[in-house]
């Protein structure tokens, strides 16, 4: 069982941080693994990783380390992710995507344009008698909503959870891509699309993560099988201090809601990391949607890869701190791989498929039995097949879990509900007000006819 490889860049200094300190840094290499950081007060804290990615470092030499086994790994049905963390302006979105997606020389590109070619130099290269295809979806979680870059009416895409495929983004547009040159033009489309902000600490603030996922399916036509490996890039936003970042208005609320998911990525490392072996632990994936999309990443059923960027300004010092500390504890994290492949299934094991899933089925309205009323469990398994919800039918936990969401998003249905029926009852006050004054009115007229009438035949 493998760890998490975990990687240092520490970015050049920017203007900035040249003004305000000159060359001054807080980073003391002591070779390519290990190096001494100073806080603030000039306090040293040792660390060592797998690589150390110092100033000056080439984007070629992070993606050959970083990135290079993982792509080989995706084409051999082994899934993988790579992501980029650290505060906001240390060079995560540089390291991933380089200054340009499409117009960037060949010395600056990023993670990206080289993992698209390393995909497609791969399978031309390769000498396995198979057929290969690669599709692309890119997401990004704003505001804790999975919002489909491809497709900007997707803005709230629901996670579900496959035993083939495991963790899925229901209904994510996927592009077909054939070469490198189509692969980034898609790229270039969906990342125009991602939310940016400006603050203090970086003119182009990346206000959301970003979910960049190539799938590779490879036919085995000869053993009638078909073998496929995820790679995921994963940029996120930065984490902020609102008093170096100036964030106002709506940039604040998105910096709340950036910090929050990062904080459940930690609680979730935490939680792997300290966990007593033979006990069970619980591992927070739901708190956030960046979690529940990255269990697979997390959880060990993948290769993955993390980037640590930081700044090696003394004026960072304390930021930098926190994203190593976070790197030394992921670093622990151990992974479990495995060959993702399906065979073609004939009518005999279509029928065993479907009977394990009527079995899973009532084991799960059993379980649910013990806790709820009958009638509620019947609303329940209603709800569950409206949803198209996909859980594990033996973990009590994943039943609450869904429970919960269902449940939640049940309320939200009626307190929309609810509102419109208020709205419509506010307009009928308003409509009945108005019917009564029209009345009035009607009633002071033909009074007034009737004392005329009266008067004139008296007269």
């Amino acid at each position: 069982m493998s760890t998490m490889k975990v990687c240092v860049l520490f970015r050049p200094l920017n203007p900035k941080e040249l003004s305000e300190f000159g060359d001054a840094v807080s980073v003391q290499g002591i070779n390519s693994e290990s190096f001494i950081v100073k806080d603030e007060k000039e306090q040293e804290f040792d660390f060592t990783f797998d690589r150390v990615f110092y100033q000056g470092s080439e984007q070629a030499d992070i993606y050959e380390f970083l990135a290079l086994p993982i792509v080989q790994g995706a084409l051999d049905a082994i899934n993988g992710t790579i992501i980029t963390y650290g505060q906001t302006g240390a060079g995560k979105t540089y390291s991933m995507e380089g200054p340009s997606i499409v117009d960037c020389e060949s010395k600056k590109k990023g993670l990206l344009q080289r993992v698209v070619d390393g995909l497609f130099e791969a399978i031309t290269n390769s000498e396995k008698p198979s057929k290969y295809t690669i599709k692309l979806s890119m997401v990004e979680i704003y505001m804790e909503k999975v919002r489909d870059l491809f497709d900007s009416s997707k803005d709230n895409i629901q996670i579900k959870e496959s035993k083939v495929h495991g963790i899925v983004l229901n209904g994510a547009t996927e592009v077909a891509i054939s070469n490198s040159a189509e692969a980034l033009q898609s790229l270039s489309s969906g990342i125009a699309n991602r939310a940016v902000g400006e603050t203090q600490m970086n003119m182009s603030s990346s206000r959301s993560h970003c979910l960049y996922i190539f799938t590779v399916h490879q036919d085995l036509t000869k053993d009638k099988r078909t073998k496929f490996g995820k790679l995921i890039l994963v940029d996120l936003a930065g984490s902020e201090k609102v008093e170096k970042t100036g964030a106002e208005g709506k940039i604040l609320e998105e910096a709340k809601t950036i910090n929050q998911s990062l904080t459940a990525l930690g609680k979730v490392i935490n939680a792997m990391t300290s966990s007593t072996p033979g006990k069970p632990t619980h591992i927070p994936y739901r708190d956030s949607k960046l979690t529940r999309i990255l269990q697979d990443a997390l959880g060990g059923c993948s290769q993955t890869a993390l980037l640590c960027c930081c700044s090696p300004s003394p004026s960072n010092s304390s930021e930098s701190l926190s994203t190593l500390r976070f790197g030394a504890r992921a670093k622990h994290v151990k992974a479990s791989v495995h060959v993702s492949c399906k065979e073609d299934l004939d009518n005999t094991k279509d029928a065993t498929v479907y009977t394990y899933v009527d079995e899973s089925r009532e084991r799960i309205l059993a379980k649910l039995r013990e806790r709820m009323t009958a009638d509620d469990v019947q609303l329940l398994e209603k709800l569950f097949v409206l949803e198209g919800i996909f859980f594990d039918p033996n973990s009590i936990d994943e039943i609450e879990a869904t429970y919960e969401d269902v449940t939640s998003r049940t309320i939200s249905s009626l307190h929309k509900a609810v509102e419109e029926l208020s709205t419509g009852v506010e307009k009928l006050k308003k409509e009945n007000v108005a019917l009564k004054a029209s009345l009035k009115v009607s009633e002071e007229f033909y009074q007034h006819q009737l004392e005329r009438r009266s008067l004139c035949f008296i007269l």
